[in-house]
C-alpha cells in the first residue's frame, strides 16, 4: 500500500444511537481523519484520531477568504456484513477539481481515497444495518494560516468526519416520496466563471435566503435558474435535476455552473444501459410548465449523494403556497423508482454490481 496512517484509538467511546430515529448529519462518530499541507513539504502526518474540536487562529484564512471545499459520501453495509463505497475515486476526482478552483494543493487521488478507508475502516461498527440508513462520509480541507491579506494560503488541513445517517428527508423506511420544489426567480446560485462546479461552502451559504423562501412555501428545496436571463433550470437545492418530457429525459449540461454530481454521473450510465434518451441539454422553465399543462411532462427528480433519488411531486412559484403546478399524479415516478432501486441495490450489495462502481473496504 502506497499510503499508511497512524492510528489513534480514543479511549473513551461513545453509545451508537438508536438506528430507528437516526436524523441526517446529527450524529458522529469516535474518530476523525486529519491530515496538514505545508508548502515546500506536502501532504504530511496523516493519522486517525479521537473525535474533537479543532484549534483555529482567530486569522486563519478559511474565516476571512472562505479559502476551503468539502465532499460527500457514504458507506453502506451489506447484508452479508461486508462495507462499500460507492465511486469513491469519482469523489476524490471532484475534490481534486475544487481544490484546484480556490488554488488549494492538490493530491493524488489515491491517498484521498486510501484516507477515507481508513477512517471508515476503523468506523466500520458505526455503519447501521437497517434499511435506508449508512454512515455519511465528510472530508474536507481548510486553509487555517493565519493572516489577513487576500492570497492563497500556504497551510492546510485535510479533516474527514463520519456520521450515521437515515433517510436526507425522513421518509418511512428510508424510501422515497414526493418532495415540492419551488422555482426560484430572483436569487442565482452561480455563474459561468464562478464556482458552481465545485463543492465549496460559498455556494451553500449563498443559497440559504432562497431556501428560507422555499421553506415558508412549504417546499423542500429550490430550483435554480441560471443567473443570466433566469430562463433555463439547472440544479435542485444540493442536487442535480432531471426532467422526464415523452420519452426523452433531458438535464442541465456541464458548463461550471452545477456540480457534477456522482450520482448524476451514475444516473446517465444507467439509462444509456436502459435505453432510455437521455440529453445534457439546456431546458427553459416555460417549456417544463407548457410539458406539465400539456401532459408531457412524466417526471421530474433530483439525484445526489444525501437522498440518492429524491422525486419531485410539485412545482411552486411566485410568493403563494397555492400557486404551484402539480406534475403527473403527484406520486413517485416509475423511472425514479427503478433508478433509486437500482442505486441503492448496487450501493447496499442487495443487486449485482454489473457497473464496477462499489469499493469494498478491508
Amino acid at each position: 500500500m502506497k499510503y499508511s496512517f497512524d492510528i489513534q484509538k480514543t479511549g473513551s467511546p461513545k453509545a451508537k444511537p438508536d438506528p430507528d430515529t437516526l436524523k441526517f448529519g446529527k450524529e458522529f462518530t469516535d474518530h476523525m481523519f486529519v491530515m496538514e499541507y505545508q508548502t515546500g513539504k506536502g501532504w504530511h502526518d496523516g493519522r486517525v484520531v479521537p473525535y474533537g474540536p479543532l484549534s483555529l487562529d482567530p486569522a486563519a484564512a478559511v474565516f476571512h477568504y472562505g479559502q476551503e471545499m468539502f465532499e460527500g459520501m457514504k458507506a453502506y453495509r451489506t447484508s452479508d456484513g461486508r462495507v462499500l463505497l460507492f465511486r469513491p475515486y469519482k469523489n476524490a476526482e471532484r475534490a481534486l477539481a475544487s481544490n484546484i478552483r480556490m488554488c488549494m494543493p492538490e493530491f493524488e487521488t489515491e491517498m484521498f481515497v486510501e484516507a477515507v478507508k481508513t477512517l471508515v475502516n476503523v468506523e466500520r461498527g458505526w455503519i447501521p444495518e437497517k434499511p435506508g440508513t449508512s454512515l455519511y462520509i465528510r472530508p474536507f480541507i481548510i486553509a487555517d494560516d493565519p493572516f489577513l491579506g487576500v492570497h492563497a494560503a500556504d497551510h492546510y488541513i485535510f479533516v474527514i468526519i463520519c456520521s450515521p445517517v437515515g433517510s436526507y428527508y425522513n421518509t418511512p423506511g428510508g424510501g422515497l416520496a414526493p418532495t415540492s420544489i419551488y422555482v426560484e426567480r430572483e436569487y442565482v446560485r452561480a455563474a459561468v466563471g464562478g464556482v458552481g462546479f465545485a463543492k465549496v461552502g460559498g455556494n451553500y451559504a449563498a443559497s440559504l435566503k432562497a431556501q428560507t423562501k422555499a421553506n415558508a412555501m412549504g417546499c423542500e428545496q429550490v430550483l435554480w435558474l441560471d443567473a443570466v436571463e433566469h430562463s433555463y433550470v439547472e440544479e435542485i437545492g444540493t442536487s442535480n435535476a432531471f426532467f422526464m418530457i415523452g420519452d426523452e429525459v433531458i438535464t442541465a449540461p456541464l458548463l461550471g455552473t452545477i456540480l457534477p454530481g456522482v450520482t448524476r454521473a451514475s444516473v446517465i450510465e444507467l439509462l444509456n444501459k436502459w435505453g432510455v434518451k437521455i440529453s445534457e441539454r439546456r431546458l427553459r422553465i416555460d417549456d417544463v410548465i407548457k410539458a406539465i399543462e400539456d401532459g408531457s411532462l412524466k417526471e421530474v427528480f433530483a439525484s445526489g449523494t444525501a437522498a440518492v433519488i429524491s422525486p419531485v411531486g410539485r412545482l411552486v412559484f411566485g410568493d403563494s403556497k397555492e400557486n404551484g403546478l402539480t406534475i403527473g399524479s403527484g406520486g413517485v415516478g416509475e423511472l425514479a423508482q427503478r433508478l433509486y432501486d437500482n442505486l441503492y441495490g448496487i450501493q447496499t450489495g442487495g443487486l449485482k454490481d454489473d457497473m464496477g462502481w462499489t469499493l469494498e473496504v478491508n
